[in-house]
């Protein structure tokens, strides 16, 4: 029997805010354990929340990125439930009226562009951090106790692993370029929750489904998904049901396992929190918020296209608002959208992965790449000069100077070089002007070598050809 797979996922991203959600504690990531603590976090007796503004704003910021609703008010609610990393034994956050609902995120996947519908960005405080010690103890850090992050729900649109990875990468950029969260994995301000189930194919009936916790990377979001589709298949098809549960995926060994029974909402006893008043927006400062962000990933890449670049090189471009502002930025100097497009593709982006930092600014780029579009040097000799720049933080001018670079256009020089060719080589030439146009290459080449590399290769085609009748 074939089966589809039904996928949601809750997305939990940590805001990148000065302080925490609800007191004035720093929000610091790798802080001395349990330095950033006070009353309100611990939620010691009579210690009363006080809710941050900007983590209100960086939420609405996230709904209006993703295309969503805005509701002008908004309630906390108190999850009532006892872990070791939630020392008041409940979470301040949102269920009947959450900041944002709906909305869309895009996502291509072998050429297809499918949306996925989210169902709400909700606002809420983290738990702290348990901590194992590998000699069969736990400690915990309330450090991120506290910290204010928001719940992005899908809703079950996503039907693969690829799916999956794909919006969590679109989401990730996005979030990024907004400037709200660092978005950073390895250090948990970015996780996931995976929601699965699967059904005989064409079903209406949706199955039973499992949820997988606080995945922190893309690898192991593809491999948990894989591994639980193929697992619920085998247990329905040896005549087993699936049961409700919350599953723990062990990234070392490949396998999830077990943690508890999946609560619903009902077990959380979701009710107003006492202390903290509903919130009301306006729609006036909702407009303020979208008119601050800045053009997001999907619209840069359409006007990056419109200039005329791939959707691949325009996808890359976009990857990282560092990378999309370095490249607006040369091009506000040098308008040759696809010669700057192909540097920074193929010289800076590979560099950046060597050494982690752009060493060579947007000014100095553009100073090179003008040296290449004048045919001052050659392509070649220009990628030679970015190597040096990067390593010396030398200029291109002077380093095309040192290196001897600069391309050979004078005519006369090239002239003669070019005749010596001709004369040096007479089967080439007779093969050239038997048909066998392939034949002016090893004669360009010639050229080439005799000059060191200087010599102007259009120059030299376009001599050779008028030479050769």
């Amino acid at each position: 029997m074939n089966y589809d797979t039904v996928i949601g996922l809750e997305v939990h991203c940590e805001l990148k805010t000065q302080t925490k959600c609800f007191c004035g504690c720093r929000n610091n990531f790798g802080d001395q354990p349990n330095s950033n603590t006070c009353p309100v976090c611990l939620g010691l007796p009579g210690a009363l929340p006080v809710l941050n503004k900007t983590a209100v704003e960086y939420a609405i910021k996230a709904g209006l990125a993703f295309g969503c609703t805005i509701n002008n008010e908004t309630v906390f609610e108190r999850k009532n439930y006892f872990y070791p990393d939630l020392s008041k034994a409940y979470q301040i956050s949102q269920l009947e009226k959450p900041l944002c609902v709906n909305g869309i995120v895009e996502i291509n996947v072998n050429g297809k562009t499918k949306q996925i519908r989210l169902n709400r960005i909700h606002l809420e405080e983290d738990a702290g951090k348990l901590i194992h010690d590998g000699i069969g103890g736990t400690v915990v850090d309330y450090n991120r106790g506290g910290v204010p992050l928001i719940e992005i729900v899908t809703e079950p649109d996503i039907s693969s692993a690829d799916e999956a990875v794909a919006f969590l990468e679109a989401l990730k950029s996005t979030i990024a370029y907004t400037g709200i969260s660092d978005v950073k994995m390895e250090e948990g301000s970015l996780r996931c929750d995976v929601n699965l189930s699967v059904k005989p194919a064409g079903s209406d009936q949706l199955g039973t489904r499992t949820e997988m916790k606080n995945l922190n990377s893309f690898k192991a979001v593809y491999r948990a998904i894989n591994y639980e589709q193929k697992r619920q298949i085998e247990e329905i098809e040896d005549g087993h049901k699936i049961v409700q549960e919350t599953l723990r995926w062990d990234d070392s060994i490949g396998e999830s396992r077990s943690m508890r029974s999946k609560e619903d909402s009902q077990d959380y006893r979701y009710f107003p929190d006492p202390d903290l008043l509903p919130v009301y927006i306006s729609p006036q400062q909702v407009l303020d918020l979208k008119n601050s962000l800045p053009k997001l990933p999907n619209v840069l890449k359409a006007e990056y296209m419109e200039m005329g670049l791939s959707n691949y090189d325009a996808s890359l471009l976009t990857e990282t608002k560092q990378i999309s502002d370095y490249f607006t930025e040369v091009l506000t100097q040098i308008n040759q959208p696809k010669l700057v497009a192909n540097f920074i593709i193929n010289e800076t982006l590979r560099k950046l992965k060597e050494d982690g930092e752009n060493k060579i600014s947007a000014n100095d780029l553009s100073k090179l790449l003008v040296l290449v579009d004048k045919k001052e040097i050659s392509t070649t000799a220009g990628k030679q000069v970015f190597e040096a720049m990067w390593n010396t933080g030398e200029s291109a001018e002077s380093l095309v100077e040192k290196l001897g670079l600069k391309q050979m256009n004078n005519d006369d020089e090239l002239k003669t070089m070019v005749e010596s060719a001709i004369t040096a080589n007479p089967q080439s030439v007779a093969d050239y002007k038997g048909g066998k146009t392939s034949a002016i290459g090893f004669l360009v080449g010639q050229v080439m070598k005799a000059s060191k590399g200087k010599a102007n290769p259009q120059k030299v085609n376009e001599m050779l050809k008028e030479l050769l009748g």
